[in-house]
């Protein structure tokens, strides 16, 4: 159970409580939720009546029989993952994916198309609005189905109020109110009453939810849930425009005091040839992003005659074999290589994915080669460096998994049960 219910002890277990044993299958009967909570039959079956009552949950097939003896199989209790649906947009610099997905992260309808950050938050915040309602166009789903919205974006976020903090690569984002404008687009654009699903008893819903974060943390939470749930160490590098890290630590996104964790692509690095003028966008020069992002790979490959302007331009290049942008790309995945030695000693993961546009051949063969060389056999020695499983996708997984965990976390399933007057 949650930290709430192991505070208030087994016996007071809520209704939210039982939901996450049964979400989590670790106890999936009514007997195993008696058994697991201490609650007596009717106690359990009152809290399960609430959660029948607001749709969460369905009986499936029959458990095998526990006892020996034999008897009529226990029926099995599931989440029910129909009762609402979940919006996820993943903003990158030069463009953005949405998707519209079910409780348990598969896709009904998906968008990818051009949109510019820097363009500012007004307009890229109403433009993810106008794709939210094609979605659920698309999907068949008014926007009374939705219980919530995810939002990756390309710079550090306070989770605690959903704003962006100094991003180097968002100009105009700073503090902005993103929940509340995002709220708002969507409110415009979806069809039909923008509210969360579920009874009023004559009461106005409560308005859609928006949750925000790093897309590196959201990418890193999305492959992790996915490929390495046991994991309990679990480090991606996203290397696209700009780079920055996702860091999961038993289950959890590792945020650091005020969102600031995993933004390595400003760390400073040693002068390199062809380096030497390179600005970051953060205003300093020498920063890890400077040198070997897609941004700084295009810049270095426009000089050298072959045009480029972001990093899935050189993602393309890369795909067709073009030489000069494997060499280039080797070369990062070394820079990068080399900080990755200090983050491995530092966290000790378990598994290490790159992610991103470089995140081919050339660039894994530069990590590889400098982070063996430079870190600690013992840091490395039940180490994993993979590439993405979920690819593009895992932003939007990430966003979509941050939702639901949120809403029915034990303590905030209870309060969504009380706002819905069960």
């Amino acid at each position: 159970m949650g930290n709430g219910a192991a505070a208030r002890g087994t016996a007071q277990a809520s209704a939210g409580d039982l939901l996450h044993l049964v979400r989590s299958g670790r106890a999936t009967t009514r007997g195993a939720l008696q058994r697991a909570t201490g609650l007596s039959r009717a106690t359990v079956g009152q809290r399960l009546d609430r959660l029948f009552r607001a749709g969460w949950l369905r009986e499936g097939a029959g458990a095998p029989v526990e006892s020996p003896l034999g008897g009529r199989p226990a029926v099995r209790l599931e989440f029910d993952d129909a009762h609402a649906v979940v919006l996820a947009a993943d903003l990158e610099t030069r463009h953005a994916r949405t998707a519209l997905l079910t409780l348990t992260g598969d896709v009904l309808a998906e968008h990818t198309g051009p949109l510019r950050v820097d363009e500012g938050p007004e307009k890229v915040l109403d433009e993810l609005g106008v794709r939210f309602g094609a979605l659920l166009r698309e999907g068949g789903r008014a926007a009374r189905s939705v219980c919530g919205i995810g939002l990756a974006v390309p710079g550090p976020v306070d989770s605690g109020t959903g704003r962006v903090v100094q991003p180097p690569i968002m100009p105009g984002w700073d503090g902005y109110d993103i929940r509340s404008r995002l709220g708002r687009a969507f409110a415009t654009h979806a069809p039909g009453p923008p509210h969360a699903p579920g009874p009023t008893h004559g009461s106005e819903p409560a308005p859609v939810p928006v949750l925000v974060d790093n897309d590196a943390n959201l990418m890193a939470y999305g492959e992790q849930r996915a490929s390495y749930p046991d994991c309990s160490a679990f480090a991606l590098v996203k290397v696209s425009t700009g780079i920055g890290a996702g860091v999961v630590v038993d289950g959890s996104v590792y945020r650091g005091v005020d969102g600031g964790a995993g933004d390595i692509g400003h760390i400073r690095v040693p002068w390199v040839p062809g380096s030497a003028a390179a600005l970051c966008k953060c205003g300093a020069y020498g920063c890890l992003a400077a040198v070997a992002s897609g941004r700084a790979l295009a810049g270095r490959l426009t000089a050298a005659g072959v045009p480029a302007a972001s990093g899935s331009d050189v993602a393309g290049l890369l795909a067709a074999g073009h030489p000069e942008a494997a060499r280039l790309a080797r070369e990062a995945g070394r820079q990068v290589g080399e900080v990755l030695a200090t983050v491995v000693t530092l966290l000790n993961p378990g598994v290490l994915m790159i992610a991103g546009d470089l995140a081919g051949t050339p660039f894994l063969t530069g990590v590889r080669e400098l982070l063996y060389q430079r870190a600690l056999p013992r840091s490395t020695a039940h180490l994993e460096i993979v590439t993405s499983r979920l690819g593009d996708r895992a932003g939007l997984a990430g966003a979509a998994a941050l939702v639901v965990e949120h809403l029915y976390a034990p303590e905030r399933a209870e309060e969504r049960l009380a706002a819905l007057g069960l």
